[in-house]
């Protein structure tokens, strides 16, 4: 990686905060009152003109949200409404939150509160989880595309492989250790209902996705920390991307700063108390032919905060991800991608860099 402009060797400024271990959240409390410059994101390409914007900065912002808000509990909806909203939601928007899902509010809110305790822990307590071996079933770091994406976020995650072989109690922070299983166990639960309804949503018994094609088998937990930023303006706590999932199941806080693109807009997906968002994944718009959405989605930085999100990744897993083969199920037309493995595909994600161009365009026919 060769030095931007005289005076500035990025590597080695990568390299020196990476060897703190102590994250973003170690910048903060030194007391860093400006955006160094391995975090800078040039500004995006301007918009066609929409409604004002909350943050003129990162342009385009519709602060009225189209996300939708399913009840999946609510009295009076039959299962047939149900596989309708859901249909409609994955179909146009790609992200949902739902409310009324079986998840204990306790539960919810006991996993943020541990996320916040380890990453407010003191950096001796967070250090010995710090590490980039893939390998690690537990990994504590920042930005795990750190030294090859064109600039770093602001953002620490603590990244835990749930499913199909979880990582040990000791394995866990001492501060996650009595939620993380009881939580990832209810979001299963949630995520196998899901599944269900897309399956009938795509003309499929109900089972389809759960069971026959594994979209249950695999689980990561992505605990995300964003620490108030001094000038937000310049950097992103998550660039544009979508997720090499089947479905992402998420946990966010008060705070707010997620953002789904529809269509030529960024629209923010607020918080709602009390609720999941739901996102469909890259696998799944795949296995749907296009008849579902995996759009791209970003996190802006803010100044107050911090902010605190846990992302379920149901993803393939188990002995059968490096063997079984995914591609179109229903296709009333023409196959728009070619078959692929997991691995293959996985391995796509990865050499496009964290927010490059969607890792499905690839396998286009």
């Amino acid at each position: 990686m060769a030095m931007a402009s005289a005076g500035y060797d990025r590597l080695a400024e990568l390299k020196a905060f990476d060897d703190t271990k102590a994250g973003v959240k170690g910048l903060v409390d030194a007391g860093v009152t400006a955006v160094p410059r391995i975090f800078h994101h040039p500004p995006e390409p301007a918009a066609p003109p929409r409604p004002s914007s909350s943050r003129p900065d990162h342009h385009d912002v519709v602060t009225n949200s189209s996300i939708p808000v399913i009840d999946l509990a609510s009295l009076g909806v039959t299962r047939a409404e149900l596989v309708a909203q859901v249909k409609a939601a994955a179909e146009t928007v790609g992200f949902f939150q739902v409310v009324n899902h079986g998840v204990p509010e306790a539960a919810m809110s006991d996993m943020l509160a541990s996320v916040r305790r380890f990453n407010e822990a003191p950096v001796d307590a967070r250090r010995p989880f710090y590490t980039r071996d893939a390998a690690r079933r537990v990994k504590y770091s920042s930005n795990y595309d750190l030294f090859w994406a064109p600039a770093a976020s602001w953002r620490d995650t603590l990244f835990l492989d749930m499913s199909p072989t979880p990582p040990s109690p000791e394995e866990i922070p001492p501060a996650c250790r009595d939620i993380v299983f009881e939580y990832t166990r209810q979001v299963q639960s949630l995520c196998s209902a899901l599944l269900g309804l897309l399956s009938e949503a795509m003309g499929l018994h109900s089972g389809y996705l759960d069971r026959d094609a594994g979209c249950l088998d695999g689980l990561s937990v992505a605990a995300h920390y964003y620490p108030p930023c001094p000038e937000p303006h310049l950097t992103l706590g998550a660039v544009k991307h979508t997720d090499a999932t089947f479905l992402t199941v998420l946990l966010q806080d008060g705070v707010g700063g997620l953002q789904a693109r529809v269509e030529d807009s960024w629209v923010d997906v607020p918080p709602v108390p009390g609720a999941l968002i739901v996102n469909v994944g890259d696998f799944l718009q795949v296995m749907s032919n296009d008849g579902f959405r995996s759009v791209e989605h970003r996190v802006v930085a803010a100044s107050d905060g911090p902010r605190v999100s846990v992302a379920c990744f149901f993803r393939p897993g188990g002995p059968a991800a490096s063997t079984r083969v995914y591609g179109p199920i229903v296709v009333k037309d023409a196959p728009r991608y070619r078959s692929f493995t997991a691995a293959e595909f996985i391995g796509s994600y990865r050499d496009k860099g964290f927010g490059g161009r969607p890792a499905q365009d690839r396998f286009r026919l």
